[in-house]
């Protein structure tokens, strides 16, 4: 079953990624209870559409968002802790954008959001979507057609928050 406005996060775990690779393995109640958070989520780090597009925008603009009331703004992949430290440096994302690692698509398949790309030799992963959550609670949830990225952009998500 796919998450929904109104609907409460799971509870299913993720990584926190810090700068060192590692990071806080936390229940997602949790890393959303008492915030207004901005929740993006993309195919994969190093992918061309979510590397030269999707984290660049939100690392641009993360003080806009801010200025909107967002408590924080993250970036979530099916990749493991490692690729999403190495990434978020790459893009300046630390300090902007809290990395979420969902190695092991525990929190995407919670929320109904996998696609299966196999057939391009990424195995199982999340669909691009973004989502703002209110204290555990999904206000708002846009997510993709296949190979579009139109909905979930940083600019599409500031004009809604």
């Amino acid at each position: 079953m796919t998450i929904k406005v109104g609907d409460k996060v799971p509870s299913a775990k993720f990584q926190v990624v810090n700068e060192g690779g590692m990071g806080d393995t936390v229940a997602a109640s949790d890393f959303f209870a008492g915030k207004k958070v901005v929740l993006f989520a993309l195919p994969g780090a190093y992918t061309p559409t979510c590397s030269k597009q999707h984290l660049p925008g939100f690392v641009a603009k993360a003080a806009q968002f801010g200025e909107k009331g967002i408590d924080v703004v993250a970036c979530l992949s099916v990749n493991d802790s490692f690729v999403m430290a190495a990434w978020g440096s790459d893009q300046g994302a630390f300090g902007k954008v809290a990395m979420l690692a969902d190695g092991n698509a525990d929190f995407t398949k919670a929320v109904g959001l996998g696609v299966d790309l196999s057939g391009f030799g990424l195995g199982y992963r999340s669909q691009r979507y973004a989502m703002v959550v209110e204290d555990g609670v999904v206000t708002t949830l846009d997510v993709e057609e296949g190979g579009k990225f139109e909905v979930s952009s940083c600019d599409a998500v500031l004009k809604k928050v």
